[in-house]
Protein backbone atom coordinates (compact mmCIF):
# COMPACT_ATOMS: atom_id res chain seq x y z
CA UNK A 1 0.00 0.00 0.00
CA UNK A 2 1.28 3.43 -1.03
CA UNK A 3 2.04 6.24 2.07
CA UNK A 4 -0.80 7.17 3.83
CA UNK A 5 -3.13 4.56 2.88
CA UNK A 6 -4.45 2.88 6.11
CA UNK A 7 -3.10 -0.86 6.70
CA UNK A 8 -6.23 -2.63 7.59
CA UNK A 9 -8.76 -2.80 4.61
CA UNK A 10 -12.25 -1.42 5.80
CA UNK A 11 -15.65 -2.39 4.52
CA UNK A 12 -17.30 0.70 2.58
CA UNK A 13 -20.69 1.09 1.22
CA UNK A 14 -21.23 3.93 -0.81
CA UNK A 15 -25.24 4.63 -1.47
CA UNK A 16 -26.15 7.29 -3.70
CA UNK A 17 -29.96 8.23 -6.09
CA UNK A 18 -29.78 7.40 -8.96
CA UNK A 19 -29.22 10.37 -11.43
CA UNK A 20 -25.77 11.21 -12.80
CA UNK A 21 -24.97 14.12 -10.95
CA UNK A 22 -25.48 12.19 -7.91
CA UNK A 23 -24.29 8.38 -8.84
CA UNK A 24 -21.20 9.75 -10.56
CA UNK A 25 -19.70 11.44 -7.61
CA UNK A 26 -20.61 8.61 -5.38
CA UNK A 27 -18.76 6.44 -7.82
CA UNK A 28 -15.25 8.37 -7.64
CA UNK A 29 -15.57 8.33 -4.39
CA UNK A 30 -15.72 4.92 -4.36
CA UNK A 31 -12.88 3.95 -6.49
CA UNK A 32 -10.56 6.29 -4.35
CA UNK A 33 -11.29 4.62 -1.61
CA UNK A 34 -10.84 1.18 -3.30
CA UNK A 35 -7.91 2.54 -4.66
CA UNK A 36 -6.90 3.06 -0.90
CA UNK A 37 -7.39 -0.69 -0.35
CA UNK A 38 -10.37 -0.80 0.77
CA UNK A 39 -13.30 -2.82 -0.41
CA UNK A 40 -16.65 -1.07 -1.56
CA UNK A 41 -19.99 -1.71 -2.50
CA UNK A 42 -22.13 0.80 -4.03
CA UNK A 43 -26.24 0.66 -4.17
CA UNK A 44 -27.39 2.59 -6.84
CA UNK A 45 -30.36 2.37 -9.41
CA UNK A 46 -29.69 -0.77 -11.71
CA UNK A 47 -28.94 1.62 -14.40
CA UNK A 48 -25.84 2.38 -12.64
CA UNK A 49 -24.64 -1.58 -12.51
CA UNK A 50 -22.36 -1.31 -15.79
CA UNK A 51 -20.73 1.91 -14.76
CA UNK A 52 -20.01 0.46 -10.95
CA UNK A 53 -18.55 -2.45 -11.73
CA UNK A 54 -17.00 -1.04 -14.82
CA UNK A 55 -15.01 1.02 -11.84
CA UNK A 56 -14.18 -2.17 -10.08
CA UNK A 57 -16.78 -1.70 -7.40
CA UNK A 58 -18.94 -3.89 -5.83
CA UNK A 59 -23.09 -3.30 -6.93
CA UNK A 60 -25.70 -3.93 -4.81
CA UNK A 61 -29.35 -2.45 -6.46
CA UNK A 62 -31.01 0.50 -4.96
CA UNK A 63 -34.99 0.76 -4.21
CA UNK A 64 -36.33 3.20 -5.88
CA UNK A 65 -38.87 5.68 -4.93
CA UNK A 66 -40.35 8.64 -5.53
CA UNK A 67 -38.24 11.57 -4.38
CA UNK A 68 -39.76 14.55 -6.38
CA UNK A 69 -41.99 16.11 -5.29
CA UNK A 70 -41.58 14.88 -1.42
CA UNK A 71 -44.59 12.72 -1.13
CA UNK A 72 -46.67 13.03 2.22
CA UNK A 73 -45.38 10.81 5.16
CA UNK A 74 -48.65 8.77 5.87
CA UNK A 75 -48.99 7.90 1.75
CA UNK A 76 -47.40 4.65 0.06
CA UNK A 77 -44.89 6.63 -1.26
CA UNK A 78 -44.02 8.70 1.86
CA UNK A 79 -43.56 5.37 3.72
CA UNK A 80 -41.10 4.17 1.16
CA UNK A 81 -38.54 5.62 3.12
CA UNK A 82 -38.28 3.45 6.00
CA UNK A 83 -39.22 -0.07 3.96
CA UNK A 84 -36.22 0.64 1.82
CA UNK A 85 -34.31 1.11 5.03
CA UNK A 86 -35.44 -1.86 6.25
CA UNK A 87 -35.14 -3.79 2.84
CA UNK A 88 -31.78 -2.71 3.60
CA UNK A 89 -30.82 -4.36 6.39
CA UNK A 90 -29.58 -7.95 5.47
CA UNK A 91 -27.22 -6.26 2.86
CA UNK A 92 -26.09 -4.03 5.79
CA UNK A 93 -25.94 -7.47 8.17
CA UNK A 94 -23.74 -9.47 5.47
CA UNK A 95 -21.69 -7.27 4.76
CA UNK A 96 -20.50 -5.51 8.26
CA UNK A 97 -19.34 -2.38 6.92
CA UNK A 98 -17.38 -0.03 8.52
CA UNK A 99 -18.54 3.01 7.39
CA UNK A 100 -21.46 3.94 5.00
CA UNK A 101 -21.48 6.82 3.04
CA UNK A 102 -25.09 7.95 1.79
CA UNK A 103 -25.64 10.42 -0.47
CA UNK A 104 -27.81 13.79 0.47
CA UNK A 105 -30.94 12.37 -1.34
CA UNK A 106 -30.64 9.01 -0.12
CA UNK A 107 -32.36 8.90 3.29
CA UNK A 108 -32.96 5.01 2.84
CA UNK A 109 -29.30 4.31 3.27
CA UNK A 110 -28.89 6.73 6.33
CA UNK A 111 -31.60 5.50 8.02
CA UNK A 112 -30.38 1.65 8.01
CA UNK A 113 -27.11 2.59 8.55
CA UNK A 114 -28.28 4.12 12.20
CA UNK A 115 -30.51 0.85 13.11
CA UNK A 116 -27.59 -1.11 12.34
CA UNK A 117 -25.13 0.75 14.86
CA UNK A 118 -22.67 1.67 11.23
CA UNK A 119 -20.59 4.93 11.28
CA UNK A 120 -22.31 7.10 8.86
CA UNK A 121 -21.15 10.21 6.51
CA UNK A 122 -22.87 12.06 4.09
CA UNK A 123 -21.69 12.79 0.35
CA UNK A 124 -23.30 16.27 -0.92
CA UNK A 125 -22.60 16.40 -4.45
CA UNK A 126 -23.25 19.53 -5.09
CA UNK A 127 -23.29 23.02 -2.90
CA UNK A 128 -24.46 22.66 0.78
CA UNK A 129 -27.43 23.47 1.05
CA UNK A 130 -27.70 24.38 4.80
CA UNK A 131 -27.52 28.14 4.96
CA UNK A 132 -27.09 30.16 7.63
CA UNK A 133 -28.88 33.09 9.20
CA UNK A 134 -28.69 36.26 7.33
CA UNK A 135 -27.61 34.46 3.90
CA UNK A 136 -30.19 33.75 0.95
CA UNK A 137 -32.38 30.68 1.28
CA UNK A 138 -30.57 27.74 -0.93
CA UNK A 139 -32.25 27.46 -4.50
CA UNK A 140 -33.24 30.67 -4.45
CA UNK A 141 -30.39 31.96 -6.91
CA UNK A 142 -29.76 35.30 -4.94
CA UNK A 143 -26.71 36.72 -4.39
CA UNK A 144 -25.47 37.07 -0.91
CA UNK A 145 -26.24 40.69 0.52
CA UNK A 146 -23.45 43.22 0.77
CA UNK A 147 -24.82 45.48 3.08
CA UNK A 148 -26.00 44.74 6.83
CA UNK A 149 -29.22 45.85 6.00
CA UNK A 150 -29.47 43.26 3.46
CA UNK A 151 -28.04 40.66 6.33
CA UNK A 152 -30.94 41.86 8.44
CA UNK A 153 -33.61 41.16 6.15
CA UNK A 154 -32.46 37.49 5.26
CA UNK A 155 -32.35 36.68 9.33
CA UNK A 156 -35.53 38.20 9.81
CA UNK A 157 -36.71 36.11 6.89
CA UNK A 158 -35.06 32.78 8.70
CA UNK A 159 -38.63 32.10 10.65
CA UNK A 160 -40.45 31.94 7.66
CA UNK A 161 -37.49 29.17 6.78
CA UNK A 162 -37.46 27.56 9.96
CA UNK A 163 -41.09 26.47 9.36
CA UNK A 164 -41.17 24.68 6.13
CA UNK A 165 -37.34 22.62 8.37
CA UNK A 166 -39.63 21.95 11.30
CA UNK A 167 -42.19 20.35 8.84
CA UNK A 168 -39.30 18.63 7.19
CA UNK A 169 -38.21 17.27 10.71
CA UNK A 170 -41.25 16.21 11.75
CA UNK A 171 -41.53 14.03 8.28
CA UNK A 172 -38.00 12.51 8.86
CA UNK A 173 -38.94 11.42 12.45
CA UNK A 174 -42.17 10.11 11.27
CA UNK A 175 -39.49 7.78 9.15
CA UNK A 176 -37.20 6.84 12.21
CA UNK A 177 -40.15 5.83 14.41
CA UNK A 178 -40.96 3.63 11.85
CA UNK A 179 -37.42 1.93 12.25
CA UNK A 180 -37.74 2.15 16.33
CA UNK A 181 -35.07 5.21 16.00
CA UNK A 182 -35.25 7.96 18.10
CA UNK A 183 -36.10 10.97 17.17
CA UNK A 184 -33.95 14.15 16.05
CA UNK A 185 -34.13 17.51 17.49
CA UNK A 186 -32.39 19.51 14.92
CA UNK A 187 -33.15 20.85 11.07
CA UNK A 188 -31.35 19.12 8.58
CA UNK A 189 -31.05 15.95 10.19
CA UNK A 190 -30.67 13.42 7.31
CA UNK A 191 -26.63 14.86 7.11
CA UNK A 192 -24.91 12.95 9.05
CA UNK A 193 -23.36 15.61 12.19
CA UNK A 194 -20.07 13.69 12.18
CA UNK A 195 -18.89 14.00 8.13
CA UNK A 196 -20.25 15.87 5.38
CA UNK A 197 -18.48 15.92 2.17
CA UNK A 198 -19.36 18.54 0.12
CA UNK A 199 -18.16 17.80 -3.26
CA UNK A 200 -18.21 21.33 -5.01
CA UNK A 201 -15.44 24.10 -5.45
CA UNK A 202 -14.98 26.69 -2.48
CA UNK A 203 -14.79 29.22 -4.89
CA UNK A 204 -18.65 28.78 -4.70
CA UNK A 205 -19.47 29.28 -1.70
CA UNK A 206 -20.06 32.27 0.14
CA UNK A 207 -17.97 32.92 3.16
CA UNK A 208 -19.85 31.47 6.42
CA UNK A 209 -19.04 29.67 9.55
CA UNK A 210 -18.44 25.87 8.77
CA UNK A 211 -20.22 23.49 10.98
CA UNK A 212 -18.30 21.44 12.55
CA UNK A 213 -18.09 18.05 10.89
CA UNK A 214 -18.80 19.97 7.21
CA UNK A 215 -15.47 19.66 4.60
CA UNK A 216 -16.11 21.01 1.24
CA UNK A 217 -13.52 18.89 -0.67
CA UNK A 218 -14.13 19.31 -4.14
CA UNK A 219 -15.48 17.76 -6.63
CA UNK A 220 -15.81 14.16 -7.16
CA UNK A 221 -15.71 13.38 -11.12
CA UNK A 222 -16.53 10.18 -12.61
CA UNK A 223 -16.97 9.72 -16.35
CA UNK A 224 -18.47 6.61 -18.20
CA UNK A 225 -15.77 6.41 -21.03
CA UNK A 226 -16.56 7.10 -24.29
CA UNK A 227 -15.22 7.38 -27.81
CA UNK A 228 -14.42 11.02 -28.99
CA UNK A 229 -16.20 12.72 -31.87
CA UNK A 230 -14.88 14.61 -35.07
CA UNK A 231 -14.73 18.50 -33.94
CA UNK A 232 -15.88 21.14 -36.39
CA UNK A 233 -13.30 22.16 -38.49
CA UNK A 234 -11.41 25.47 -38.58
CA UNK A 235 -9.76 27.60 -35.53
CA UNK A 236 -12.46 29.68 -34.15
CA UNK A 237 -13.52 29.08 -30.99
CA UNK A 238 -15.02 25.96 -29.67
CA UNK A 239 -18.87 26.30 -27.81
CA UNK A 240 -20.14 23.38 -26.21
CA UNK A 241 -23.67 23.17 -25.11
CA UNK A 242 -24.22 20.48 -22.82
CA UNK A 243 -28.01 20.14 -21.27
CA UNK A 244 -29.45 18.69 -18.18
CA UNK A 245 -29.55 15.13 -18.60
CA UNK A 246 -32.99 15.48 -16.37
CA UNK A 247 -35.01 18.32 -17.33
CA UNK A 248 -36.00 20.28 -20.83
CA UNK A 249 -37.10 17.70 -22.47
CA UNK A 250 -37.85 20.10 -25.71
CA UNK A 251 -34.24 20.83 -25.71
CA UNK A 252 -35.15 24.10 -25.93
CA UNK A 253 -31.59 25.16 -24.67
CA UNK A 254 -29.83 23.35 -27.29
CA UNK A 255 -32.26 24.48 -29.73
CA UNK A 256 -31.76 28.65 -28.45
CA UNK A 257 -28.44 28.13 -28.28
CA UNK A 258 -27.73 26.54 -32.21
CA UNK A 259 -29.77 29.71 -33.42
CA UNK A 260 -27.91 32.34 -31.09
CA UNK A 261 -24.60 31.09 -32.20
CA UNK A 262 -25.93 30.47 -35.85
CA UNK A 263 -23.78 33.81 -37.49
CA UNK A 264 -20.97 34.02 -34.80
CA UNK A 265 -17.30 33.56 -35.58
CA UNK A 266 -17.15 30.16 -33.16
CA UNK A 267 -17.38 26.37 -33.87
CA UNK A 268 -20.32 24.95 -31.98
CA UNK A 269 -20.30 21.54 -30.35
CA UNK A 270 -24.25 20.39 -28.94
CA UNK A 271 -25.07 17.16 -27.37
CA UNK A 272 -28.43 16.24 -26.58
CA UNK A 273 -27.97 14.15 -23.67
CA UNK A 274 -29.94 11.39 -24.91
CA UNK A 275 -32.72 13.79 -23.99
CA UNK A 276 -34.54 12.32 -27.74
CA UNK A 277 -36.12 15.17 -29.48
CA UNK A 278 -39.43 15.71 -30.05
CA UNK A 279 -39.43 17.33 -33.23
CA UNK A 280 -36.06 17.61 -35.38
CA UNK A 281 -33.34 20.44 -34.60
CA UNK A 282 -32.22 22.73 -36.77
CA UNK A 283 -28.65 22.35 -37.15
CA UNK A 284 -26.53 25.16 -38.74
CA UNK A 285 -23.31 25.24 -40.65
CA UNK A 286 -21.10 25.84 -37.84
CA UNK A 287 -22.25 23.38 -35.65
CA UNK A 288 -22.59 19.51 -34.97
CA UNK A 289 -25.25 17.55 -32.63
CA UNK A 290 -24.79 14.59 -31.55
CA UNK A 291 -26.97 12.47 -28.64
CA UNK A 292 -23.53 11.56 -25.97
CA UNK A 293 -20.13 12.92 -25.85
CA UNK A 294 -17.37 13.37 -23.71
CA UNK A 295 -16.74 15.27 -20.75
CA UNK A 296 -12.88 14.74 -20.87
CA UNK A 297 -12.47 15.31 -24.79
CA UNK A 298 -14.91 18.69 -24.66
CA UNK A 299 -14.28 20.65 -21.75
CA UNK A 300 -10.59 21.11 -22.14
CA UNK A 301 -10.81 21.87 -25.93
CA UNK A 302 -13.78 24.90 -25.29
CA UNK A 303 -13.77 28.73 -25.04
CA UNK A 304 -17.10 28.31 -23.59
CA UNK A 305 -19.63 25.86 -22.01
CA UNK A 306 -23.75 26.56 -22.10
CA UNK A 307 -25.45 24.58 -19.56
CA UNK A 308 -28.59 24.56 -17.62
CA UNK A 309 -26.55 24.61 -14.53
CA UNK A 310 -26.25 20.81 -13.61
CA UNK A 311 -23.22 21.36 -10.92
CA UNK A 312 -21.76 18.12 -12.24
CA UNK A 313 -21.08 19.62 -15.48
CA UNK A 314 -20.20 23.21 -14.44
CA UNK A 315 -17.62 21.67 -12.18
CA UNK A 316 -16.49 19.42 -15.21
CA UNK A 317 -15.88 22.66 -17.07
CA UNK A 318 -14.31 25.05 -14.18
CA UNK A 319 -12.16 21.73 -13.60
CA UNK A 320 -11.02 22.48 -17.26
CA UNK A 321 -10.62 25.81 -16.93
CA UNK A 322 -13.09 26.73 -19.25
CA UNK A 323 -15.88 29.38 -18.18
CA UNK A 324 -19.55 29.07 -18.41
CA UNK A 325 -23.06 30.53 -19.34
CA UNK A 326 -25.57 29.16 -17.79
CA UNK A 327 -29.36 29.14 -18.08
CA UNK A 328 -30.95 27.67 -15.11
CA UNK A 329 -34.27 25.82 -15.62
CA UNK A 330 -35.24 24.18 -12.06
CA UNK A 331 -34.71 23.73 -8.09
CA UNK A 332 -30.47 23.94 -7.09
CA UNK A 333 -29.63 24.95 -11.02
CA UNK A 334 -30.27 28.81 -9.67
CA UNK A 335 -28.19 28.57 -6.97
CA UNK A 336 -25.17 26.70 -8.82
CA UNK A 337 -25.97 29.77 -11.59
CA UNK A 338 -25.63 32.73 -9.41
CA UNK A 339 -22.92 30.83 -7.33
CA UNK A 340 -21.12 31.03 -10.62
CA UNK A 341 -21.89 34.35 -11.47
CA UNK A 342 -20.76 35.52 -7.91
CA UNK A 343 -17.39 33.80 -8.26
CA UNK A 344 -16.21 35.62 -11.79
CA UNK A 345 -16.23 32.28 -13.50
CA UNK A 346 -19.32 32.64 -16.10
CA UNK A 347 -22.65 34.78 -15.97
CA UNK A 348 -26.47 33.79 -15.17
CA UNK A 349 -29.09 34.06 -17.53
CA UNK A 350 -32.66 33.43 -16.25
CA UNK A 351 -34.55 30.98 -17.87
CA UNK A 352 -37.80 33.33 -19.05
CA UNK A 353 -34.88 35.19 -21.40
CA UNK A 354 -32.97 32.21 -22.83
CA UNK A 355 -33.87 33.25 -26.15
CA UNK A 356 -31.35 33.92 -29.09
CA UNK A 357 -30.84 37.48 -28.49
CA UNK A 358 -30.15 37.22 -24.88
CA UNK A 359 -28.13 34.19 -25.37
CA UNK A 360 -25.58 35.57 -28.25
CA UNK A 361 -25.32 38.99 -26.15
CA UNK A 362 -24.31 36.48 -23.36
CA UNK A 363 -21.95 34.11 -24.95
CA UNK A 364 -20.28 37.09 -26.47
CA UNK A 365 -18.79 38.70 -23.38
CA UNK A 366 -17.81 35.88 -21.68
CA UNK A 367 -15.97 34.72 -25.10
CA UNK A 368 -14.56 38.70 -25.36
CA UNK A 369 -14.06 39.42 -21.70
CA UNK A 370 -10.65 37.84 -20.85
CA UNK A 371 -11.32 37.74 -16.88
CA UNK A 372 -14.11 34.75 -17.16
CA UNK A 373 -11.56 32.33 -18.49
CA UNK A 374 -8.69 33.53 -16.37
CA UNK A 375 -11.11 33.28 -13.24
CA UNK A 376 -12.07 29.70 -14.31
CA UNK A 377 -8.18 28.62 -14.63
CA UNK A 378 -7.47 30.19 -11.22
CA UNK A 379 -10.47 27.17 -10.31
CA UNK A 380 -9.17 24.77 -12.35
CA UNK A 381 -5.68 25.52 -10.72
CA UNK A 382 -7.14 24.57 -7.14
CA UNK A 383 -9.25 21.84 -8.37
CA UNK A 384 -5.73 20.63 -9.85
CA UNK A 385 -3.96 20.60 -6.16
CA UNK A 386 -7.00 19.34 -4.77
CA UNK A 387 -8.60 15.68 -5.89
CA UNK A 388 -12.22 15.96 -4.04
CA UNK A 389 -12.57 12.25 -4.09
CA UNK A 390 -9.19 11.40 -2.95
CA UNK A 391 -9.92 14.01 0.39
CA UNK A 392 -13.15 12.45 0.36
CA UNK A 393 -11.93 8.67 0.56
CA UNK A 394 -9.08 9.86 3.49
CA UNK A 395 -11.97 11.68 5.68
CA UNK A 396 -14.23 8.68 5.00
CA UNK A 397 -11.68 5.98 6.26
CA UNK A 398 -10.29 8.90 9.48
CA UNK A 399 -14.34 8.74 10.53
CA UNK A 400 -14.11 4.59 10.13
CA UNK A 401 -11.16 3.99 11.97
CA UNK A 402 -12.15 6.67 14.61
CA UNK A 403 -15.15 4.40 15.99
CA UNK A 404 -13.06 1.23 15.43
CA UNK A 405 -10.30 2.61 17.96
CA UNK A 406 -12.72 3.27 20.30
Amino acid sequence: MTAGVSSAPLRVLVAAFGDAGHAFPAIALGRALADRGHEVVVETWEERRAAVEGAGLGFAAAEEYRMFPPPEPDSADGQHAAEAARALLPLLEEMRPHVAVSDILTLAPALAAERAGVPLATLVPHIYPVVEPGLPFFAIGLRAPRTPLGRGIWKAGQRALDVGLEQGRQDLNQQRQRLDLPPVERFHGGISPDLALVATYPQLEYPRAWPAGVEVTGPMVFEVPHPAIELPPGDDPLVLIAPSTAHDSGNHLVRTALRALASEPVRVVATTNRVVPQSPIEVPANAILVDWLSYSQLMPAASLVVSHGGHGTVARALGAGTPVLISPITGDMSETAMRLDWSGAGLSLPWRLCRPAPLRWAARRILHEPSFAARAEAIAGWGREHDGARRGAELVEELALARLAR
